[in-house]
């Protein structure tokens, strides 16, 4: 991991924990280090990560330690960008290479039919999803996949993902990142997933950071986890599959465990794909990708 693991080791570890040290479980024991079971704080409510969706384990904390989650993700944010930044390119170029071969090549993303993949943004230095999205959209032997890709709406969290059949049907925004406008080219409203009759079966997601039990860091706009939230209830209303959710991270992006502080509002991933393979982590993802 190099530069940021010994960066986050040396300074930031000791602050980003100690949140978790003053939590106690309220409903029931919750899978933490037994320094964190044993210590005790009332008041605020952060419900812990947890790879089955079906559940969630609450934890109390005071409110300035939920301020404290806060100013330490903000914290992390700023050294990854930083180690993100400071990668060599040809090491980039490598592992975004390395990261969509494994994607193509899986069974898991072979056999699915209707997934939601975002437009990766070189600006932001996410992992490259250009030749994902081109394979899908232009190569039969992937057959006839659904495509739906990320259009912001609005700065409240309001994130859609619509239906795509051509690279062309996408146009750079205000921020120059790519995405589908609302209309097709005849006039037609485009199929917005949550309104969709069917389920999708894969979600690629992008994120700044992210652990191997499936803590995520987001950018902080909050998009993705209330479009995941949203998604994966009407998913349990409609008693549909649950959607696996696959991250893709380069190699410093990957934490150490504890170090990504989490809240209610966070949702897992299932599975992250990196440059040395797939590291599945939840049931879902350890049914249908070890096989």
């Amino acid at each position: 991991m190099g530069g940021l693991h010994s960066l986050v080791s040396s300074s930031t570890i000791p602050q980003l924990i100690s949140l978790s040290r003053s939590v106690i479980l309220r409903r029931r024991r919750c899978l933490l280090p037994e320094s964190i079971r044993s210590s005790s704080s009332p008041s605020y409510t952060i419900s812990t990560m947890s790879n089955d969706k079906n559940h969630t384990d609450d934890v109390f904390a005071t409110v300035s330690d939920l301020d404290h989650v806060f100013k330490q993700k903000k914290s992390l944010r700023s050294i990854v960008k930083k180690e993100l930044k400071d990668m060599d390119l040809s090491q980039r170029l490598d592992e975004d290479r390395l990261i969509q071969q494994i994607v193509l090549e899986a069974p898991w993303f072979k056999s699915s039919k209707r997934l939601c993949a975002y437009i990766s943004c070189k600006p932001l230095r996410e992992v490259d999803t250009s030749i994902i999205l081109s394979e899908i959209l232009q190569n039969p032997l992937y057959g006839e996949k659904k495509l739906y890709v990320p259009r912001v709406e609005d700065k409240n969290r309001n994130m859609r993902m619509l239906n795509i059949s051509s690279i062309d049907d996408l146009v750079a925004n205000s921020m120059n990142i790519l995405e589908p406008l609302p209309i097709d080219a005849e006039g037609v409203d485009r199929e917005d997933v949550m309104l969709a009759n069917e389920p999708v079966d894969l979600l690629l997601l992008p994120g700044l950071a992210f652990e191997k039990s499936g803590k995520r860091l987001g950018r902080g706009g909050g998009y993705y986890d209330t479009f995941l939230s949203k998604y994966l209830e009407r998913a349990k209303e409609n008693k549909w599959k649950q959607p696996l959710l696959v991250a893709l991270s380069y190699s410093r992006q990957i934490m150490e465990e504890g170090v990504i502080p989490v809240t209610s509002t966070d949702v897992s991933v299932d599975a992250l794909v990196t440059p040395t393979g797939v590291v599945p982590i939840s049931s879902i993802a350890l049914e249908e990708m070890c096989i």
